[in-house]
């Protein structure tokens, strides 16, 4: 039961990455119809936002200790952040919480981002084919991974979690099972949760504000909700700047896990993608239960005792269920009727 409840957890976390990409994905699909395989890049940029904040808390000013000297009987080279000078003890506690902190940059550089690559680029291609959206937006990606790898270099960069949250908790003791016999990182648990936020922020805001409901009608049917006056088009422009946001959020909260890179959004595209087939291209509860479902199954199959069974199976599993899934039902778990079968 132990090593269960273990492989859940791991699978809740991973699969919190998957459901808020994939969520990303399914709403600029709805709306737009466009496959949209720059996604995985929009969780890159926002992982390397957590990465430049971290950069420029860390910019020091360097003063000279006369007092001191070095072994070479130089002045010794004082050191100290501009955010602690400036904030005192509110600057180290900034510092400290460098990737949370990252959230109140990513969410206007990520719907800026989004806003910019929608009337940039992505408008053009609304009414080709879906190839051809797959082409154009591959190759946004591998321009903006090469950006990042141009500025950052190519090796990971690794951001701890804050102090309070980068040690283990006794999950076991929390639910009422003996104390040490399931411990689990603290801030694993706390992305699980962060998505989980999230996810219910966007689904509340789509369902319960009449810009969400605006939204809602015009993926149902986008020229009736046109012809009654509505400007559908900026709506939906926000929209895709909203999944941006999304995509980042996921990216930002995860470089403790994941030290960012640059090809760290097409290690997760991929992946993304087959959880928005399972759960049914267009439906976004869909693609939210298949990210968890999918992110639990896949940790499962990592186990020793099932790759020693099955060798390998932990990096197919999530490609066998979808072709079992789509077997069975080809509109996959909640897909809609008419999505992509044009």
């Amino acid at each position: 039961m132990d090593a269960i409840l273990l492989q859940i957890l791991n699978g809740l976390d991973k699969g919190g990455a998957y459901a808020l990409i994939a969520l990303g994905l399914t709403i600029i699909f709805g709306t737009l119809g466009v496959v949209n395989f720059a996604h995985g890049a929009l969780f890159m940029l926002g992982a390397f936002c957590a990465v430049s904040v971290k950069a420029i808390f860390g910019l020091n000013k360097i003063t000279l200790d006369p007092t001191q000297l070095t072994a070479w009987g130089t002045p010794l080279e004082i050191r100290q952040p501009y955010v602690e000078i400036w904030f005192g003890d509110f600057g180290r506690l900034m510092m400290e919480y460098s990737v949370p902190v990252s959230i109140l940059v990513a969410i206007p550089v990520m719907l800026l981002v989004g806003i910019i690559m929608e009337r940039g680029l992505i408008r053009y291609f609304y009414k080709r084919p879906h190839a051809e959206q797959i082409l154009v937006t591959f190759g946004l990606a591998i321009v903006l991974q090469e950006i990042v790898k141009s500025i950052f270099g190519a090796n990971p960069i690794p951001q701890p979690a804050p102090d309070t949250m980068s040690g283990m908790l006794d999950f076991g003791a929390v639910i009422g099972m003996d104390a040490g016999n399931v411990v689990y990182p603290a801030w694993r648990l706390f992305y699980f949760i962060f998505s989980l936020s999230v996810i219910g922020m966007v689904f509340a805001f789509l369902r319960f504000t009449t810009f969400g409901m605006v939204v809602r009608a015009g993926m149902a049917d986008r020229e009736t909700v046109g012809l009654l006056g509505i400007d559908i088009d900026k709506k939906f422009t926000i929209v895709f700047g909203i999944a941006a946001v999304v995509a980042g959020l996921a990216g930002v909260m995860y470089t403790p896990i994941l030290s960012p890179d640059y090809h760290m959004g097409m290690d997760f595209l991929v992946l993304s993608f087959v959880v928005v087939v399972v759960g049914g291209m267009g439906s976004l509860p869909g693609a939210v239960a298949a990210g968890f479902l999918l992110g639990i199954l896949q940790s499962f199959a990592s186990m020793n005792e099932v790759k020693n069974i099955l060798p390998g199976i932990d990096q197919i599993i999530i490609y066998l269920i979808a072709v079992v899934i789509l077997l069975v039902r080809p509109r996959g778990l909640m897909g809609r009727k008419g999505v992509m079968e044009n």
